[in-house]
């Protein structure tokens, strides 16, 4: 399993989001942060802002789906074919268990699930 967090602009979420839906990837967690990237801010006259305004979404995946994932988040979140500076990052991080916990229900990297006693 693989956890793909994208970091997009705000108005690009609601794009990744239906994306993500359409090719069967409906859970996400989403919030809002703040911050910057190589470009260090926008400067508008003489006010510069460092802390940027983004959407941070946060998805786990089986590997297998990786690839297709990542094309479909860069797709609905580049502002151009070629996309620009500030259109986000995507960082991936493996994922060694999930616990649904409403079920207690356990599931491991190599794909056993177990019911865990509470």
């Amino acid at each position: 399993m693989l956890m793909i967090r994208s970091i997009v602009r705000p108005e690009k979420v609601h794009n990744v989001m239906a994306s993500l839906m359409e090719a069967g990837f409906p859970g996400v967690t989403r919030m809002s942060v703040v911050g910057r990237g190589k470009q260090r801010g926008i400067k508008i006259g003489e006010i510069t802002y460092d802390e940027i305004s983004k959407e941070l979404l946060l998805t786990v995946i089986k590997d297998e789906d990786r690839e297709f994932v990542i094309q479909t988040i860069m797709s609905a979140a580049r502002t151009s074919e070629k996309g620009a500076y500030g259109d986000g990052k995507i960082f991936v991080t493996p994922v060694e268990e999930v616990y649904t916990i409403s079920s207690g229900i356990r599931e491991t990297a190599d794909g056993a699930i177990e019911e865990v006693a509470v």
